[in-house]
This record gives C-alpha cells, structure tokens and sequence, in this order.
C-alpha cells in the first residue's frame, strides 16, 4: 500500500510542475498563419530538391561519359 501512495504522491508533483512551468502560449493567429503557409513552403522545399537531384543527375552522368571514354582509350588504341 505505501508503494501506491508514494506513486501517487510523485504523479501529483510531477503533474503540479508540468503545469506551473509548461504553460502553452500559442497564438491563434500564428498557428494560423504556419498552417496556411506549409503548403507554399512544402511546394518551394520539393522544387528546390528536384533542382538539386537535376543538377546531381547532369554532373553524374558527365562524370560517367568522361570516365567511359577514358576507359575506352585504354583499350582501344587508334
């Protein structure tokens, strides 16, 4: 029975100190304005990430041109 009481007595204090410090001070209009703007910034970060993939994707395949026609050198003399 003391294990439940002291159980019970450490949830009671840790409930008291979550709520006397953890104070949700949240904005309606700033939530708002976060939520409205997500799908604009998800749009511009995927944009951003094709360009990216893009420009990864032309180098790559210039390296791998530049190094096929090296290895071609090697073995085909003319």
């Amino acid at each position: 029975m003391t294990k439940l009481k002291q159980l019970v007595l450490v949830t009671i204090a840790s409930l008291a100190f979550i709520m006397m410090t953890g104070v949700a001070k949240a904005d309606a209009q700033q939530v708002i304005n976060n939520l409205t703007s997500a799908p604009v910034k998800l749009q511009a970060h995927i944009q951003s990430q094709i360009e990216e993939a893009k420009e990864y994707q032309k180098n790559s395949w210039a390296d791998a041109k530049a190094q096929l026609l090296r290895l071609k050198a090697k073995f085909i003399k003319q």
